[in-house]
């Protein structure tokens, strides 16, 4: 029986990605291309208002070839605070440096795989050189979904 005279639906990821097909979209599709990035020189204190002020969840530590040495998160930012971390150090000695990436030739299954399997929510997307090209952010592919902007929710 429904709820108020309507009938429950309840898929799961697995099956709404046959169904629609999702899996055939690349992650160059699906990315966003204008990256906030930081330089790993930048104080703690600096990136964690860079994240507040331009309401993202994540900067990319890029080095001067454009190759990800390295990734602060809004996690991250919960974390440092809680244990009450020094936040007029450099970013680099918080951030995280061993980056999960993936190429923007991979499928979004494929990307779906990788941030499952690492547990993230920020995957930076590099090209064949292996230069950063784009990010692919949980909450940004869910916006897309629901239609939401920063400017409404």
């Amino acid at each position: 029986m429904g709820f108020c005279g309507f009938s429950l639906l309840i898929i799961n990821a697995e099956e709404l990605l046959k169904e629609v097909n999702i899996g055939m979209l690349l992650v160059k599709h699906m990315m966003v291309t204008n990256v906030i990035t930081a330089s790993p020189s930048m104080t703690v204190k600096e990136t964690i208002e860079m994240l507040y002020e331009k309401h993202i969840g994540c900067v990319v530590s890029i080095d001067d070839d454009k190759k990800c040495i390295g990734i602060f998160t809004e996690r991250d930012a919960i974390r440092l605070v809680a244990k009450n971390v020094q936040l007029d150090q450099p970013l680099d000695n918080v951030m995280t440096k061993n980056v999960v990436t993936i190429a923007e030739d991979s499928s979004i299954n494929e990307a779906r795989r990788a941030i499952r399997a690492h547990r993230i929510r920020h995957l930076p997307v590099v090209n064949q050189k292996g230069r950063l090209v784009g990010l692919l952010s949980v909450r940004y592919l869910l916006d897309q979904f629901f239609g939401l902007t920063s400017k409404n929710c």
